[in-house]
C-alpha cells in the first residue's frame, strides 16, 4: 500500500494576514475563540440569559441578543442537536421555541441546497436570472461602509472588524445593495463569504436569495427595508452606530440614522462636515425604493403572480 502523500503545514497556507498587509484579523481573538470548547463556552454563555427574552433581545444589534454560534456550526465545533437540545433543556420547549425556529431555519438552508444545488449560483425563480450589471463605485462604498446610511456603514464595518455582522444588520445592509442600489445578490453573497467567520454555503446562499427576492419567499418582490425607520426601530439610541461609525459618535440620537437632516450648527457641535468626514447617502431613500419596485415589477413579466414559479 503506497505511503500517505505529506502533509501540509497549516502555516504554509498563509490563511492570516502576512505583513505588510494590515492585520484586519486582529480584533477576531477579542469575540471568538476556535473549537469544541469554545462553542460550549459560548452555549452556556447564551443559555445562562433566560431564553424568554431572546425574542426580544435578537434584533439589538447594540447588545449581546443572540447566541453567537453561527461560526461554531458553520465549522461543525457543534452541532444543531447538541444546540437544541441544551436550549430546550435550560429553558423549556416554549420559551426555546423563537430561538429553535432559527435553527431550524438554518437547516431549511441545507435542504434548499440539497435539493437546488444550483443555490449559489443562479436564482430558485428562472425569471430573476437576469442581473444588473456591477457598480465598482457602488460596491465599493457598500463593501467599505460609505453608503451614507448610517445603521449600514456600522454593519459592514462590524463585519470587516470582527468577521461577523449582526443578522438584522445582514438584512438590512443586503436589502440596500439589492433594492437601492439594484447591485447582483452574487456580488453580496461573494463578499459576505470573504468575510464572514460563519460564511456558510447554504446559509449564505438561501439568505441572500430571500433579500433579493428571487429564493424562496411567497411575496418577495415589494419588500424594500428603509435603512431610516430600521435604524430607528432597533438601535434607537444610536449605540450600535456609533461604536462602529465614530465619526458620528457626537451627532444627536434624534439624528444618528439621518444625519443630513440635522441643522449645521448640531453637526458643527458633533465635529462632523458631510460629504467630508461622513457621506451623504448614494441614493436617496425614496428614490432608491420607487427604482427598486419598477425594477422587480419588470422582472416579474408582465405581473403574474409569483407564487407560481416553482421552488424546491
Amino acid at each position: 500500500m503506497p505511503a500517505p502523500p505529506p502533509g501540509e503545514r497549516l502555516e504554509a497556507l498563509r490563511l492570516l494576514p502576512q505583513p505588510p498587509e494590515p492585520d484586519w484579523a486582529a480584533e477576531f481573538p477579542t469575540l471568538w475563540t476556535p473549537g469544541e470548547a469554545g462553542a460550549a463556552a459560548r452555549l452556556a454563555r447564551f443559555l445562562a440569559r433566560p431564553l424568554g427574552e431572546y425574542a426580544g433581545t435578537r434584533n439589538d444589534p447594540g447588545i449581546e441578543g443572540s447566541s453567537g454560534l453561527s461560526p461554531h456550526l458553520r465549522w461543525g465545533e457543534i452541532s444543531p442537536r447538541q444546540v437544541w437540545h441544551a436550549a430546550v433543556a435550560a429553558g423549556g420547549a416554549a420559551a426555546a421555541r423563537p430561538f429553535l425556529g432559527e435553527i431550524l431555519w438554518r437547516e431549511f438552508s441545507y435542504h434548499l441546497l440539497w435539493h437546488r444545488p444550483e443555490l449559489p449560483e443562479a436564482p430558485l425563480r428562472p425569471r430573476f436570472a437576469a442581473t444588473p450589471r456591477p457598480d465598482a463605485a457602488l460596491l465599493r462604498a457598500w463593501r467599505q461602509g460609505r453608503t451614507g446610511y448610517p445603521i449600514v456603514d456600522a454593519g459592514m464595518r462590524q463585519l470587516w472588524r470582527l468577521g461577523w455582522m449582526h443578522n438584522r444588520v445582514r438584512m438590512i445592509a443586503a436589502s440596500l445593495l439589492v433594492k437601492h442600489l439594484l447591485q447582483p445578490w452574487l456580488a453580496g453573497a461573494a463578499w459576505f463569504w470573504d468575510t464572514l467567520v460563519d460564511a456558510d454555503l447554504a446559509n449564505n446562499s438561501a439568505s441572500w436569495q430571500w433579500i433579493a427576492g428571487c429564493g424562496t419567499d411567497a411575496s418577495p418582490w415589494f419588500r424594500v427595508f428603509n435603512p431610516l425607520l430600521q435604524g430607528e426601530k432597533f438601535d434607537p439610541t444610536g449605540r450600535y452606530v456609533k461604536r462602529f461609525v465614530p465619526e458620528l459618535s457626537g451627532v444627536p440620537g434624534r439624528f444618528i440614522h439621518r444625519p443630513w437632516e440635522a441643522p449645521e450648527a448640531v453637526l458643527r457641535g458633533a465635529g462632523v462636515v458631510l460629504g467630508r468626514d461622513y457621506p451623504r447617502p448614494v441614493v436617496e431613500h425614496a428614490k432608491g425604493r420607487r427604482r427598486a419596485l419598477a425594477a422587480l415589477a419588470a422582472a416579474r413579466s408582465g405581473g403574474a403572480a409569483l407564487e407560481e414559479d416553482a421552488v424546491a
